[in-house]
């Protein structure tokens, strides 16, 4: 089984994240920490079973550009 998290970066340069199936949503102030505490979440959300998902992030990236 596979989850995936919708990852979006913050004006302050951190990032959030949010799992597009079960209710699991963390963020982190860089990649390496929101990777962190997605692992933390995710375990904690299964807690009660033996075999945890695979987790896939998508990085969604919002960005204006000016066109003349």
């Amino acid at each position: 089984m596979t989850i995936v998290f919708e990852v979006s970066q913050e004006d302050d340069g951190g990032f959030v994240a949010e799992c597009l199936t079960e209710d699991i949503f963390t963020q982190g102030d860089t990649w390496e920490l929101l990777k962190a505490n997605i692992h933390e979440a995710v375990k904690g959300f299964y807690f009660d079973q033996q075999n945890l998902p695979s987790v896939k992030l998508h990085f969604v990236k919002n960005e204006i550009l000016a066109i003349q």
